[in-house]
């Protein structure tokens, strides 16, 4: 069994000081953080893109606490050696500091080893409190999901002097505040750059070019699941889906033809059995 993943020793994993970037995918239920976990990735994150790519939802602003427990909990069944980060969904850590508490707890509960909160420096007294409550913290600035209405849309962020200013200031301090990592997503690469060398701890990068600490993609994009989004930034490995549409075919097809099941695939009485019950000629 491969040694667990531990917030410790993703916090020290820069490359400039020679470590081997990160893997972070996301997982949602148990067989997915198998596969993950399998596949060697440092980090599982249980992402409230559930919403979009499980829920069918159109954006990640539906899922709730009791949501990313419930995943989070499937995903903590399957012993991953990955370390699981759940995502504090939108509204719940934009309250009062006891519920944002609260709401982190269920999540650790449920059994992740940290969580993940969007947003720059509006969001430091509830990163400094649950970093006090001893609650790892991994942040997330730049393109910011649970923004999309404010953002106005899915909108690359920091294209302007100004803008990649303010996103270095952010993850300073986010990182100064306690977080162990942060998320850089929908940025331009030497933006994403900029703010890796700002920072003395890791950056994982999703559409943020190739200078981060790690990278991150959603399961259902890497194996070509999901159909419906296509971000510039995804490198489909798989088409899952086009194979599963396949499978799926040739099994309606045998059961409409009566090839499926067959006598090998069903069960069957004993001879005895059917002597007994009458059903000589019958079975």
């Amino acid at each position: 069994m491969a040694r667990k993943c531990t917030v410790p020793a993703v916090r020290t994993r820069k490359v400039v000081d020679g470590a081997e970037p990160l893997v972070m995918v996301t997982a949602y239920d148990a067989p997915g953080a198998r596969m993950v976990d399998e596949a060697g990735a440092d980090l599982i994150l249980v992402g409230d893109s559930v919403a979009m790519v499980v829920l069918g939802y159109e954006n990640t602003l539906q899922v709730t606490v009791d949501d990313i427990a419930h995943h989070t909990a499937a995903v903590s069944r399957a012993m991953p050696s990955s370390l699981v980060v759940a995502d504090m969904p939108w509204m719940s850590f934009h309250v009062s500091t006891a519920d944002t508490l609260a709401n982190a707890a269920t999540l650790i509960r449920a059994g992740a080893g940290a969580v993940k909160l969007e947003g720059g420096r509006r969001r430091l007294p509830m990163v400094e409190a649950l970093v006090a409550a001893e609650i790892p913290v991994m942040g997330h600035i730049g393109l910011t999901p649970q923004s999309v209405n404010a953002m106005g849309g899915f909108r690359v962020q920091g294209r302007s002097a100004a803008a990649a200013l303010d996103l270095v200031a952010a993850a300073k301090a986010l990182a100064h505040a306690g977080c162990f990592a942060i998320v850089l997503e929908g940025v331009p690469d030497q933006v994403a750059a900029m703010v890796t060398g700002s920072v003395d701890v890791p950056t994982i990068g999703i559409g943020a070019g190739p200078d981060c600490d790690g990278q991150v993609l959603v399961f259902h994009d890497v194996l070509g699941i999901e159909q419906n989004i296509r971000p510039r930034f995804v490198r489909r490995y798989a088409d899952l889906h086009s194979e599963g549409v396949g499978a799926l075919t040739r099994f309606a097809d045998d059961v409409r033809s009566g090839s499926f099941p067959s006598a090998e695939e069903s069960y069957r009485l004993s001879d005895e059995d059917v002597e007994s019950l009458g059903l000589y000629g019958g079975v």
